[in-house]
């Protein structure tokens, strides 16, 4: 795929109109308030995963509306000054927490991780666990999961989802062997999406690694591709063509850039300049208007896989430099 957004020059400058909701902090304080009066209950189930030198924790706990979210939690076992960094991850669209043994890189440098399952996914590519009951009133929707509920910002898909991501970040320092004061999110496309929503609310976010994000401008990448899932949004307009306007407002309520700009935790993003999937004014849109500490990787001649390795490796010097082990 040759170029086909901005040349990097204007990329780097590109930040558009937020154009959020005037009631958006409104929204999502009354959100997490009303899931946060539901115990959180974590619940660590010891799990035997032939690893000898990692703790394997298969977790439960209350997420949007006190329903039960899955996950993984994995620590090294030697913990030499006790109490570890944690890196909670959210994952890819369509993916779910799948096995430990997918997990093992962060522990493996002696930090813990905490693996989100996302809800009503994890038939795609890696297996989930998490049903997602929907809302009485949810309207029809394409396949998929991106208008899922959209015509209406109290039963879209994702509120669901980003109150699950807050409430994982709660779950995890919990944990007596996690350091609450150090935790980082990270995830790459849905899962960086997710990262920037957790980032900017919930000050349990000390550090964010955003990997080429999806869910940011979705007025713009509608507009410049159709590839999926942005393609979802693109085809359930096509149809209801006399919703297009309500579904972008409720949208607004979901935007990375929003949950960007109010975020502040120290921050390294990844963008592929050939991303036919998350788009690269996207990213930067979101990027741009991060408010907190940032930079960002760019992988020229990439694609949506960004920089793969070459990422992790960055995120792990990253964090190192933040948290020295």
């Amino acid at each position: 795929m040759a170029f086909f957004d901005l040349p990097l020059e204007q990329l780097q400058e590109y930040k558009p109109e937020r154009g959020e909701p005037a009631d958006f902090d409104a929204f999502w304080r009354t959100t997490l308030a009303e899931s946060g009066a539901y115990p959180l209950n974590p619940q660590y189930e010891p799990v035997d995963a032939g690893l000898k030198l990692m703790e394997v924790y298969d977790v439960t706990y209350a997420g949007y509306g006190g329903q039960a979210v899955k996950a993984w939690l994995i620590l090294p076992r030697e913990r030499a000054a006790g109490k570890v960094p944690c890196v909670v991850e959210y994952i890819g669209y369509g993916g779910g927490r799948g096995s430990p043994l997918n997990w093992l890189t962060w522990p493996a440098a002696g930090y813990a991780i905490f693996v989100m399952d996302t809800r009503g996914q994890g038939s795609t590519w890696q297996p989930g666990h998490t049903p997602d009951p929907e809302p009485e009133g949810t309207n029809p929707h394409h396949p998929g999961f991106m208008t899922r509920g959209v015509l209406d910002p109290k039963t879209y898909y994702y509120r669901r989802v980003f109150t699950d991501a807050v409430r994982a970040l709660q779950a995890a320092a919990c944990h007596p062997a996690v350091d609450g004061e150090r935790i980082a999110a990270t995830g790459g496309s849905q899962g960086g999406g997710i990262t920037l929503a957790a980032a900017g609310l919930s000050p349990l976010v000390k550090a964010a690694m955003p990997d080429v994000p999806f869910l940011c401008a979705y007025r713009r990448a509608t507009r410049l591709i159709d590839s999926l899932p942005y393609g979802e949004i693109t085809n359930y307009c096509k149809v209801h063509r006399d919703r297009v306007e309500q579904v972008f407002r409720t949208l607004a309520y979901f935007d990375g850039m929003s949950f960007a700009a109010r975020a502040n935790a120290t921050a390294l993003f990844s963008v592929g300049l050939m991303d036919t999937i998350c788009p690269p004014s996207t990213v930067y849109a979101a990027y741009n208007h991060y408010a907190g500490p940032k930079q960002i990787n760019v992988y020229e001649y990439n694609n949506h896989e960004g920089g793969a390795t070459f990422q992790m490796e960055a995120k792990l010097a990253f964090l190192r430099s933040l948290w020295p082990l």
